[in-house]
């Protein structure tokens, strides 16, 4: 039975209403289309430099660093915004299909035990090469630090430093056959106090990055007002331009404004939240774009690996990121653009290869590292939450 309790006969509806709209084929395919390009320029953001933060400080003025700025910054940083508002656009017909213990067993499932099994994995092997061979990584410094590295409880763990991401999306999820249930006032309110716990200078534990809660209900508010669909009709230029318009502001602040941004850093983050929604916006239209194309359905043919790119990308780097620069070299090297430029497309195949051997080594552990989206269909499964099978037949990740 869906989610038991009582709530308001309008809300009822709502619900019942989300799960009956669902989208169309060119924004399933766009949704694919954006889990790829968001997650190859999250690699960006933790790509190998071989170098210090005082090094990587010390180099931040130069061609290099600038370009690394660029794409940590412009490409990096605004694509995961758009992961946690696709995670709340989709989450409602889950809802409505499952009672809260099935639904939040579900969660658990394809979210928090693939954060435990790579912080696992990483930590093991890191720590392995830090330990015994020449890898500088950091070692928890006991057990009491392993484990909270393990569960990212304090803050990221710094190994894996991505997977926080699943630990604050499963929160948003604890919270989203409630949130689905309310009236738009009350959603618009959370939405709202999402906001100023996003801005505010202090920190509190509960989540470790709150915008992801305001992304997540503002893709649930998304698709209640069927705005991606809205968005596919706007010219390109359009929904491009917010986006090109405020990059000189995000140049100005992280450049010629650093000090006045780490003094405030509440303001700071009420700044960098347009920016963000900004580049999701032409991130989604660009998608929109593509997904029809040739080259969007070539994308599309890696999207049943992404979430397993986002989970051991990192891992990937650590280990074989040292190899690969003993070639190119240190960042400052002359080679070294063209390794970081090319980080995502070299981390993606392997990526496809690893859930390949997985699928044909043990079906079972490719479905628990990939969230569920490499294992086998179960019979009789229930329709993915995007409203049709995925291309690969397999069930959806959130």
């Amino acid at each position: 039975m869906p989610f038991a309790g009582r709530s308001e006969p309008r809300a009822e509806e709502i619900c019942a209403q989300a799960d009956r709209s669902r989208p169309e084929p060119p924004v399933r395919d766009a949704i694919g289309v954006v889990r790829v390009l968001a997650i190859l320029g999250i690699v960006y953001v933790h790509a190998w430099t071989g170098r210090s933060a005082e090094h990587l400080n010390a180099l931040s003025g130069t061609p290099q660093g600038l370009l690394r700025w660029a794409l940590i910054e412009l490409l990096g940083r605004s694509a995961v915004p758009l992961l946690g508002a696709i995670s709340g656009f989709l989450v409602a017909p889950s809802i409505a299909r499952r009672s809260y213990g099935g639904f939040i067993g579900t969660k658990a499932r394809t979210i928090l035990a693939p954060m435990l099994l790579w912080n696992v994995i990483a930590m093991t092997l890191v720590g392995a090469f830090a330990t015994w061979g020449r890898l500088k990584g950091p070692v928890p410094s006991g057990p009491i630090e392993a484990l909270d590295w393990l569960g990212c409880i304090t803050g990221p763990n710094p190994i894996n430093v991505q997977i926080a991401f699943l630990r604050d999306l499963f929160l948003c999820m604890a919270l989203a056959p409630l949130l689905a249930r309310a009236g738009d006032r009350r959603l618009w309110g959370v939405w709202a106090l999402a906001v100023a716990w996003s801005v505010a200078p202090a920190a509190f534990p509960l989540m470790l990055r709150p915008p992801i809660l305001v992304f997540f209900v503002s893709g649930m508010l998304a698709r209640r007002h069927r705005l991606p669909e809205r968005i596919a009709s706007w010219p390109l230029f359009a929904a491009c331009a917010p986006y090109a318009l405020l990059i000189p502001v995000k140049i100005g602040l992280s450049v010629g404004a650093q000090g006045w941004t780490q003094a405030h850093p509440g303001f700071a983050n009420l700044i960098d939240l347009p920016f963000r929604f900004a580049a999701a916006l032409a991130l989604w239209r660009i998608a929109i774009a593509l997904a029809p194309r040739g080259a969007g359905k070539a994308i599309l043919h890696a999207e049943p690996y992404a979430f397993l790119l986002f989970c051991a990308h990192l891992t990937f780097i650590w280990l074989f990121g040292p190899l690969i620069g003993l070639w190119t070299g240190k960042l400052g090297a002359p080679l070294y653009p063209a390794f970081l430029l090319l980080q995502p497309l070299l981390v993606l195949p392997a990526t496809i290869a690893l859930g390949r051997g997985l699928q044909a080594l043990s079906p079972r552990l490719a479905g628990l590292l990939s969230g569920g989206r490499l294992a086998a269909p179960l019979p009789c499964a229930p329709a993915s939450v995007m409203g049709a099978p995925n291309p690969a037949g397999r069930r959806s990740f959130p």
